[in-house]
C-alpha cells in the first residue's frame, strides 16, 4: 500500500510541544488485506474519523485520550485502496468541540464528504450557517461516560432546536443497556437520529432477548437509522483465526443481519477508521469490509446499506 498509510507513532520529540500517545494505544492497521468483496460504486463509508496531524490540528485539552495521527491523505489512501468513493467524517472526541481537523477533510473532498460536528448550545448562526455550507449535516451526541464526562441533557436538547431548521440529524452514541433511562429524550429530539454501532448491544444476549428487542422497538417507532459498523466494538469471539476457518466477528454478525432485514432502507455502514480506544486488538480494514456481505446478504440489501441510504442521507438529490 501507499506509503501514506504509516501510522505516526505519537511521541513527543524533544522540546515539541506534542503530547504522546496514551499509555498501551493501538495504532491503526497500515497494511489491510485487499476485500474480497467489492463495493458497489459509490459506496459511502458513513462512519470514519481524522485525528490531527496533532501538529497542524492540535487536540482538545479535556480529551480522555491522546491518539496517534490519522489524517485526511491517509484516509482517503485506504478508501481507494478498499473501493470507498464517499465519506461522512465524524468529529472525534479528542478534538472536542473544535471541528477544524474534520472540516479540512470535508471541505478538500470536492463535495465526496460530509461532516458530523460537536457543537455546544452557544454557537451562533453564523457559525453553524458556516458549517451547514462545509458540508456537515449533524451533531453527534456522546452518552459513553468514559469518553466523555457529561451529557447534559438541557443543554442537547437546546443544540438540537438550533440544529433542526438545517435538515441535520443527531448521531446517538451510547450503551444498549442505557437505553430504557434515554429512549424518551431521544424520542422527543426534533431531528431524525443515527444510532452508532447497532446500539452497542451485549453480543452474549439472545438476538431475539428483550435488550435487542427493545432495540429494535425504538428503531420502528422513532425517525431513527442504524449504524451497522463496528462488529470489532462489539465481539466476544474476536477476529477470525489466522488459518482462515472462522469468519470475522460470527457473534456480531445475527445483530447486524436482524437490524438490516427489519430496516433495510435505514441502515448505514462505516468502517470506524482509525478505531480509537480499542484495547485487545487493531482490526483489518479489509476484513471489515469482506463482514459487510455477512449481515448484507442479497445484492439489494448491500446496495441500500452501502449506496442508496446514505446518498438519501447525506447528498440528497445527487446522482450516486
Amino acid at each position: 500500500m501507499s506509503a501514506l498509510l504509516h501510522a505516526s507513532d505519537g511521541t513527543a520529540a524533544a522540546g515539541s510541544s506534542r503530547s504522546p500517545k496514551t499509555p498501551g494505544w493501538l495504532d491503526w492497521y497500515c497494511n489491510p488485506s485487499r476485500p474480497t468483496f467489492r463495493l458497489p460504486p459509490g459506496a459511502v463509508d458513513a462512519h470514519c474519523h481524522v485525528f490531527g496531524p496533532q501538529a497542524q490540528f492540535p487536540f482538545a485539552p479535556e480529551r480522555k485520550y491522546t491518539p496517534c495521527d490519522a489524517s485526511k491523505d491517509q484516509l482517503r489512501a485506504l478508501h481507494d485502496h478498499l473501493g470507498v468513493s464517499r465519506c461522512v467524517v465524524v468529529q472525534a472526541t479528542c478534538h472536542g468541540a473544535d471541528n477544524s481537523a474534520m472540516l479540512d477533510t470535508v471541505e478538500s473532498s470536492g463535495g465526496m464528504a460530509r461532516g458530523i460536528a460537536t457543537i455546544r448550545p452557544d454557537i451562533t448562526e453564523a457559525e453553524l450557517r458556516r458549517l451547514d455550507a462545509a458540508g456537515v449535516r449533524g451533531v453527534r451526541f456522546n452518552f459513553l461516560k468514559r469518553l466523555v464526562d457529561a451529557s447534559p441533557k438541557d443543554d442537547l436538547a437546546a443544540i438540537a432546536a438550533r440544529i433542526a431548521p438545517l435538515g441535520w440529524h443527531i448521531v446517538l452514541y451510547f450503551e444498549s443497556g442505557d437505553l430504557p433511562e434515554l429512549e424518551d429524550f431521544f424520542g422527543a429530539l426534533p431531528a431524525p437520529l443515527v444510532v452508532d454501532h447497532l446500539g452497542r448491544p451485549d453480543v452474549t444476549q439472545p438476538v431475539d432477548g428483550p435488550q435487542f428487542t427493545r432495540f429494535l422497538r425504538f428503531v420502528e417507532h422513532n425517525d431513527v437509522w442504524v449504524k451497522v459498523t463496528c462488529p470489532e466494538r462489539l465481539t466476544v469471539t474476536g477476529p477470525p483465526a489466522l488459518d482462515g476457518q472462522q469468519h470475522a466477528y460470527t457473534d456480531v454478525v445475527p445483530f447486524g443481519r436482524r437490524v438490516v432485514e427489519e430496516f433495510p432502507d435505514r441502515v448505514l455502514w462505516g468502517t470506524d477508521w482509525p478505531h480509537p480506544n480499542l484495547k485487545d486488538h487493531m482490526p483489518d480494514d479489509g476484513l471489515l469490509v469482506d463482514y459487510v456481505r455477512t449481515v448484507a446478504v442479497t445484492a439489494e440489501q448491500q446496495h441500500k446499506l452501502l449506496v442508496d441510504n446514505p446518498m438519501r442521507l447525506y447528498w440528497p438529490g445527487e446522482a450516486c
